[in-house]
């Protein structure tokens, strides 16, 4: 009975990931490239295919006839995230195809030092393959926001390169000063202080070049701060601040999909690295794991709670290595800092989704 039901299955199910014949999953690791993607396809479990190369047009045209030749075989794309956003994800899904888009790493497993587009984008089919049987630790996901969720957060990301555009141009301003033997002037390319500059007429001309640029570019940084700020919630945490909030909040997309607080500040990159082993417990400098921008915004944001919210629970366990003149190094005002603002990225999760309230948080509004 047993010999009859096993022939009966495996003439029906020859291998893993196949029925009648057919693939019931197939695997797509791309790696993707501004003129060229580089795929390689996985069908069934099987080995993988050797690695194709395509233009972008054709590379969805492509897919779109894998997925029409195989109606009941599911779809699944892998690629690691980069500078070309997430268009191709979108597209993707739209013929549905499942993509997955995931962190940026070093897909040379073996060591053997040999980095091509065809091996990268087999080892990302690989994982896939692992992913996709119930794996879930094959891949490090990252969630793809959605297009408004992408506009949103441009126009800060905006601001914050026009600060550094005219940080650099005015610093420029400032060395050719120095280089020239005249006392560098703060905000050298401000109205009043470009009229009373007391410089040859040769270096006039030369910071006469920079200094409508820094003008304009001033005007609009100004302008954008305030499209920001009129957009931040009413009844804020004292300190916080209108645009802070807003750069905050639009970094982190969407509060509700971190389920614990261990996520959120995980995210922020602010928790402690560690290297331990056996009986040996070693902790590290912060990972610097998650968004970047969200980091910087937290810290700047942790040292005006000191000012502003002297009562916040943080502040008051951090307050003697923080206060002025205290006799800490600079080493533990920076321990003391990150983990404030680790602690704030968690409450900021709470008030966000409901979980808590500012006052009883120690937060006055």
């Amino acid at each position: 009975m047993n010999k009859c039901l096993h022939t009966k299955l495996s003439s029906r199910e020859g291998t893993r990931g196949q029925f009648n014949g057919r693939p019931s999953a197939i695997e797509l690791g791309v790696e993707v490239h501004q003129a060229v993607y580089v795929a390689v396809c996985q069908e069934g479990g099987s080995n993988p295919k050797p690695p194709q190369r395509f233009s972008q047009g054709a590379f969805l045209v492509w897919a779109a006839k894998l997925k029409q030749k195989h109606p009941g075989a599911a779809l699944h794309a892998v690629y690691e995230a980069c500078g070309f956003g997430f268009g191709l994800q979108r597209q993707l899904s739209a013929l549905g195809i499942a993509c997955h888009v995931v962190a940026p790493q070093k897909l040379d497993e073996r060591q053997q030092r040999v980095k091509t587009d065809g091996r990268d984008a087999k080892a990302l089919c690989l994982k896939l393959d692992r992913f996709v049987e119930g794996n879930q630790e094959a891949l490090a996901v990252v969630r793809v926001p959605s297009a408004a969720e992408e506009q949103a957060r441009a126009l800060p990301r905006q601001r914050e390169q026009l600060v550094r555009t005219r940080k650099q141009l005015e610093a420029h301003g400032r060395s050719l000063l120095v280089n020239h033997g005249i006392e560098p002037v703060p905000r050298w390319w401000k109205g009043r202080a470009f009229a009373a500059l007391a410089v040859p007429a040769w270096l006039r001309d030369l910071l006469g070049n920079t200094q409508p640029i820094l003008l304009q570019i001033e005007a609009q940084i100004r302008a954008l701060t305030v499209a920001l700020q009129s957009a931040a919630a009413p009844d804020q945490p004292r300190g916080l601040g209108a645009l802070t909030s807003v750069v905050i909040d639009r970094e982190v997309c969407a509060w509700e999909r971190f389920r614990n607080r261990r996520q959120i500040g995980s995210y922020t990159g602010l928790c402690p690295g560690e290297h331990s082993s056996g009986h040996t417990r070693l902790q590290t400098c912060i990972t610097e794991h998650g968004n970047p921008r969200l980091r910087a915004a937290l810290v700047e944001l942790a040292w005006r709670m000191v000012r502003f919210q002297p009562d916040y629970r943080p502040v008051v366990k951090w307050r003697r290595i923080l206060a002025k003149g205290a006799l800490a190094t600079g080493a533990a005002r920076k321990k003391a800092i990150v983990a404030m603002a680790r602690q704030l990225a968690v409450d900021l999760w709470r008030i966000r989704t409901g979980r808590g309230e500012a006052a009883t948080l120690g937060l006055k509004i």
